[in-house]
C-alpha cells in the first residue's frame, strides 16, 4: 500500500464563509490557518497546497479575551534608524481589525512561497458583507471542527 500525495493540478478547493462575530481572535485564527493549509482533508500533503478559500465576515465583532486589548502591542520596523513603531491592540481593533486578523493567521502559516500561496486564500471583511457571492461560498459552523 503506497501513500497517497496530493498534486497541485488534482486539488479541489471549496469557499466557505466565517462569521467572526463573538469568536476569540488567537481561536478563530488557528481554525482558519488549519483550513487554509487542508489540514482538515484527507487529501492533505504537507509540500501541497490543499487548503479552501476563507471569507472572514464581521471582523470588527472578534474579541480578545483579558486585558490583550490594552496589554498586546504591534511593532514593526520602518527601516529608519529609531523607527521602531509601536501600536496596542486596542487602536488597531478599532482602525483596521482585519490586518489583526490576516495577520494572526499569516503567523500561523509556514514561511515561505506555500504560506504565502495560502493566504492569498483568505478574504476578511470588517462588516456582514462581501464581494464573493460569485463564488457560492458555504456558511462554515465553527463548531464542527471544535470537537
Amino acid at each position: 500500500m503506497s501513500t497517497y500525495m496530493a498534486k497541485a493540478s488534482n486539488v479541489e478547493r471549496q469557499w466557505y464563509v466565517i462569521d467572526a462575530e463573538g469568536q476569540v481572535l488567537g481561536r478563530l485564527a488557528s481554525l482558519i490557518a488549519l483550513m487554509l493549509r487542508g489540514k482538515h482533508k484527507p487529501t492533505f500533503t504537507p509540500h501541497v497546497d490543499t487548503g479552501d478559500y476563507i471569507i472572514v465576515v464581521n471582523a470588527d465583532k472578534m474579541i480578545l479575551t483579558g486585558r490583550k486589548l490594552d496589554q498586546k502591542v504591534y511593532r514593526h520596523h520602518t527601516g529608519y534608524p529609531g523607527g521602531l513603531k509601536e501600536t496596542s491592540y486596542r487602536v488597531l481593533m478599532d482602525r483596521k481589525p482585519e490586518f489583526v486578523l490576516k495577520e494572526a493567521v499569516r503567523g500561523m502559516l509556514p514561511k515561505g512561497p506555500l504560506g504565502y500561496a495560502m493566504i492569498k486564500k483568505l478574504h476578511v471583511y470588517r462588516g456582514p458583507e462581501h464581494e464573493h457571492q460569485a463564488q457560492k461560498p458555504v456558511a462554515f459552523d465553527l463548531k464542527t471542527l471544535n470537537k
